[in-house]
């Protein structure tokens, strides 16, 4: 990977200059469009500087959308985000089709939309780049989830996992079945977290409201098990290694922390690397996949989860989920065929304080 994929904070004081140089961003032209680099010129540091500043001047609006008092969970402006991270991932993965852009532009009529404070906003989901339509009875659960009278605290699982669903598309028509599958895997595990958040949202009074009220003994604390897996890029450890799905997941496992009230009693990380390397040496997979665990627990750390309670563990090369044994015709697609190996697994075993 291009060392300037994992340097996102330099880009800070491009992304200051830019919005210095735009204004204020209630006078942004609604028909203003964020650009990035034609394809076939993303070639040079000078172009893939300027295409990171377009990343950071969209996360930075949308930040301050946020700052405005709309929260994080709001279906148009997670969708927003979500539209921004795909297209980031694909942009890393170095996808030279118009799905990129396309889905920074979707990102963008989400934000324009906020900023303006329209309404009412376009609910549609359309397939960028002709992605294919992919598991109708996934689009159709979303649906219906719009419809819910729990709706609210189910938006931003629905919104994201509509853009998943086009990415999975997406991947089906470029790479096949392979790369859409953990991206579908997503969607299935979204809907049904905001089936169940949708499900417990604003229960409804008791028809019999004349009765005398009776105070109904404190529901027990439960017992819950999360487990989650965070994936790097090859023979990487770094933050901003992590794949975004893996990210996005991380973030739905600690919004169900706090859904949750969760008070954790333990977990465990155990981290693992594939079988290739730049050096050709198991120990030197052993010690990357324990930096790989070093960094998801500073992930966990920086969002509350007390240290006392982390126990961590590295494997190396020794435990791979996919041995990937058949014969490829270039070294990126055993390196993609090998992702899941290049892993950090998390088990959570805690109580949940509020249900």
């Amino acid at each position: 990977m291009n060392p300037i994929f994992c340097s996102r904070l330099r880009l800070r004081v491009l992304a200051a200059a830019l919005l210095v140089a735009l204004g204020p961003l209630g006078a942004l032209d609604v028909d203003a469009q964020a650009a990035l680099t034609p394809a076939n010129d993303r070639i040079s540091d000078e172009a893939q500087h300027a295409d990171h500043a377009v990343y950071t001047q969209m996360q930075e609006r949308i930040h301050a959308i946020n700052e405005t008092g709309v929260p994080v969970r709001n279906y148009y402006l997670s969708k927003a985000q979500c539209w921004l991270d795909v297209s980031f991932h694909e942009y890393t993965r170095n996808d030279r089709s118009p799905f990129v852009q396309e889905s920074l532009a979707e990102s963008e009529k989400l934000v324009v939309a906020l900023e303006g404070k329209q309404s009412p906003i376009s609910t549609d989901t359309p397939l960028v780049n002709s992605a294919a339509r992919i598991r109708p009875d996934l689009w159709d659960r979303a649906r219906a989830l719009h419809a819910h009278s729990g709706f609210a605290c189910a938006q931003q699982r629905v919104a994201c996992s509509e853009v998943e669903l086009v990415h999975a598309g997406n991947e089906l028509n470029q790479q096949q079945w392979r790369h859409a599958k953990p991206y579908v895997q997503m969607v299935e595990d979204g809907l049904n977290e905001a089936d169940a958040l949708a499900a417990s949202c604003n229960p409804p009074a008791p028809l019999v409201a004349a009765l005398p009220a009776v105070t109904a003994p404190a529901a027990p604390p439960e017992a819950v098990k999360l487990s989650a897996q965070v994936v790097f890029e090859f023979d990487r450890f770094g933050r901003a290694d992590i794949r975004a799905a893996s990210l996005a997941s991380l973030e739905q496992l600690f919004q169900r922390l706090g859904a949750d009230q969760l008070e954790i009693k333990n977990l465990e990380l155990m981290g693992h690397a594939d079988r290739l390397n730049s050096t050709g040496h198991s120990d030197y997979n052993l010690v990357l996949s324990q930096k790989r665990v070093m960094t998801v627990r500073d992930l966990l750390l920086s969002r509350g989860v007390v240290a006392e309670r982390i126990q961590t563990d590295f494997k190396g090369d020794t435990q791979p989920v996919d041995a990937c044994t058949a014969k490829f015709p270039h070294e990126d697609g055993l390196r993609e065929c090998l992702l899941s190996n290049r892993r950090v697994d998390i088990r959570i075993e805690g109580i949940a304080r509020k249900r």
